[in-house]
């Protein structure tokens, strides 16, 4: 009996130890499940957050970058705007190609811009350079977190400044919304195709930027000489406060446009 008696407790513990045993396991697989959700979510979030970073920074006010020279530019959406002021004539492009110089901070950059690809936009930007216009004018903005660019042309550096008008649509924007390094394209409030004037950015290291309801940015052209001397003087040394989109730790300013 007493044999019997301990059989039964023995079969009892070793029934008790298999359900601990049981019981962990399922927690530990409950808990696994969880932090696989969680995880899944997190990258979907920090994915969300970097997407809507991207268009957030494009989107607000006359600061937005534009796109660089790709193997194919994006169908212009239909202009639903109009230009305002005296726009200069798309005809001053010549519908050619323009060569010349970028002084920034004393560092020439050798650039080159397409008249026939972009014959609004280089029009305006010819006649602001050969005015004087962005002499002395500051690239108040500076961008390293995701985004790499460097925005220029606003006599009051702040990113609301331009001159006397304001012209659209866009013009020769790249299809993949991919802007290699050396780009030069106009700046634009987003989801409005007319509202450049002479804001302009240059990308230093190579940056998708998403189109919005306008479409993509209007490249000018492209830094063709300068641009690690220029990476190694400004925008390697950040931003101020150590932010990602703010004003550059080295104050920037243009010393001279030429082109012909």
């Amino acid at each position: 009996m007493a044999k019997s008696t301990n059989q039964d407790r023995d079969a009892r513990d070793r029934l008790r130890r298999y359900q601990a045993r049981h019981e962990v396991h399922v927690r530990q697989l409950t808990r696994r499940k969880r932090d696989n959700v969680a995880a899944i979510i997190g990258l979907l979030v920090i994915a969300t957050v970097v997407t809507v970073a991207q268009v957030l920074y494009f989107t607000q006010g006359p600061g937005t970058p534009e796109p660089a020279a790709s193997a194919s530019a994006t169908p212009t959406p239909e202009a639903t705007g109009e230009n305002t002021g005296e726009v200069p004539d798309p005809a001053l492009a010549e519908n050619r190609a323009w060569t010349g110089e970028l002084v920034i901070n004393d560092i020439p950059l050798g650039i080159q811009l397409d008249g026939a690809a972009a014959p609004q936009g280089v029009s305006a930007f010819l006649s602001l350079a050969q005015s004087g216009f962005y002499d002395g004018t500051t690239c108040h903005r500076l961008t390293n977190g995701g985004f790499f660019v460097l925005q220029c042309g606003d006599p009051e550096g702040t990113g609301a400044g331009g001159p006397d008008f304001r012209y659209g649509p866009v013009e020769n924007a790249p299809a993949d919304d991919l802007y290699p390094a050396g780009t030069i394209a106009m700046a634009r409030q987003g989801g409005d195709a007319f509202s450049m004037g002479s804001q302009f950015f240059i990308v230093y290291d190579e940056t998708t930027i998403p189109a919005d309801a306008a479409g993509g940015y209007t490249v000018l052209g492209q830094v063709t000489s300068g641009l690690d001397a220029m990476k190694a003087a400004i925008t390697d040394a950040g931003i101020v406060d150590g932010a990602t989109d703010g004003a550059p730790v080295v104050p920037t300013t243009i010393t001279g446009v030429t082109l012909q």
